[in-house]
């Protein structure tokens, strides 16, 4: 079976939400792509749990696949629920936060 990133079959459908799983008092993450062009990651968040203030000098993008997460970009205050998603904007300082549990595939696409 062709694997990328060591944890989803090629030509499969799977489900997001199945393929990781919440960890108490962590964020856990699982590499789904990773290309010289960009990668795509899905990560859990637990509640309370987040990810400081920084940027990165490509866009990504955000897509909620379970839960509700607060997003703040440039100082403005986002909240995403399942199913909805967000371009972080290249170049603008973001935060992730957690009031409660969420997952969420994060896709950054560098050229």
């Amino acid at each position: 079976m062709d694997i990328v990133g060591g944890c989803v079959p090629k030509g499969k459908a799977v489900n997001l939400r199945d393929l990781i799983g919440y960890q108490d008092g962590s964020i856990v993450s699982r590499t789904i792509i990773v290309r010289e062009t960009g990668n795509v990651t899905l990560f859990a968040f637990d509640s309370g749990q987040g990810l400081s203030e920084h940027s990165v000098p490509f866009d990504a993008l955000v897509y909620l696949v379970d839960g509700e997460g607060e997003f703040v970009i440039g100082g403005k205050l986002l909240r995403l629920n399942e199913g909805e998603m967000v371009v972080m904007p290249a170049n603008i300082p973001h935060v992730v936060r957690s009031k409660k549990r969420f997952k969420m595939l994060l896709v950054m696409i560098r050229s």
